[in-house]
């Protein structure tokens, strides 16, 4: 649970971003500083990273008698972009003490909780504030879900998620969206639950019988994954990555004929995705089709040459057509790609 906290602080940190920030005017309750602040200076410090030069600063200022009104937000925030979560807990409770109404101080300690490992004490401030605020860099209704989600409260997580999409928490694309994420966290059993709930709320549902064949797939159970996979098709024939799936799942029980047929309408629709272009030189190859399975997979590698994969199968098709010195280029490829893997 650690590594999943640090990465999903790493993953989130600057991303839900909103494009009105630039637009919206903060409220002093939110604690920026004007221009006439004392903490101006320490604000543009920390807007360009330099959290040591704005903590030496505002540790500087709690000498001052009297120290400036809102010090210990200023720390808290400092704190928190930083990283340093138990120092910005510690100062953000102390602005709490001060000022029960701050709002973004409220925020950032049940941030700073959860991001600190402790998602279940985050929850109470997180339900406090419902609005967003923009130095925070993470939009605290996602991470409230979040948090549900880790403590096993699944219907407050689900309540949570509409509420942020504006769907009725009861509806089938509640349960639909709450599995999603349910599933992206590796909660499995939950989301097979809440994505046979949604499709039994409505059958037709887009999306809903994919997310069931997909967690099929990954559990191998494949009569399961081929029912939900060729019902979502039926329902949403214009998505790529359908196609895709079933042809995984078809190569799975070797109907390789009706996985390469799937494959090649992935391809149409989609030819930016290099997974369709792998597993169909893989079928290939499986149908004694050597020649075609390696222009599928040169052209995998021409899209992603850093993956380890294609180069492994191509080395093989060059093999089966009797080009030895290639294959071997190939697999020695793969081989160094899976020591040394690129950097994205």
């Amino acid at each position: 649970m650690p590594y999943l906290l640090k990465t999903l602080a790493f993953l989130l940190c600057g991303f839900f971003v909103r494009c009105a920030i630039a637009q919206t005017a903060p409220t002093p309750q939110q604690g920026t500083a004007s221009a006439a602040s004392p903490f101006a200076n320490v604000d543009h410090l920390l807007e360009l990273g330099k959290f040591s030069e704005a903590l030496g600063q505002l540790e500087a200022m709690q000498t001052e008698t009297p120290p400036p009104t809102g010090l210990a937000h200023e720390l808290g925030l400092a704190y928190y972009k930083k990283g340093d979560y138990p120092n910005a807990i510690l100062n953000l409770r102390k602005a709490l003490e001060e000022n029960t109404d701050d709002g973004e101080a409220t925020q950032l300690l049940g941030l700073s909780l959860y991001l600190g490992g402790k998602p279940s004490d985050a929850i109470p401030y997180l339900q406090k504030v419902q609005s967003w605020y923009p130095r925070a860099n993470i939009d605290a209704s996602y991470i409230l879900g979040v948090a549900y989600i880790q403590t096993k409260q699944y219907p407050q997580a689900r309540e949570a998620f509409a509420k942020m999409f504006a769907l009725a928490p009861d509806s089938a694309p509640a349960y639909l969206l709450c599995a999603r994420m349910l599933l992206r966290l590796d909660f499995a059993p939950v989301a097979e639950e809440y994505g046979l709930k949604a499709v039994s709320l409505d059958p037709k549902l887009p999306m809903a019988h994919y997310l069931l064949g997909e967690l099929y797939l990954y559990q191998s159970k494949v009569d399961p994954a081929i029912s939900h996979l060729e019902q979502e098709l039926a329902i949403n024939p214009g998505y790529a990555n359908v196609y895709y799936k079933l042809a995984d799942a078809y190569t799975r029980v070797q109907k390789f004929d009706d996985a390469e047929r799937l494959l090649q309408r992935s391809i149409w629709l989609d030819p930016t995705s290099t997974g369709p272009y792998i597993l169909l030189g893989k079928v290939l190859q499986k149908k004694g089709e050597p020649e075609l399975a390696a222009r599928a997979l040169q052209r995998a590698i021409s899209m992603d040459p850093g993956n380890p994969v294609p180069h492994q199968l191509l080395g093989q098709a060059y093999r089966s057509l009797g080009q030895t010195s290639d294959a071997e280029r190939e697999l020695k490829q793969a081989e160094e790609l899976i020591r040394n893997p690129a950097k994205p």
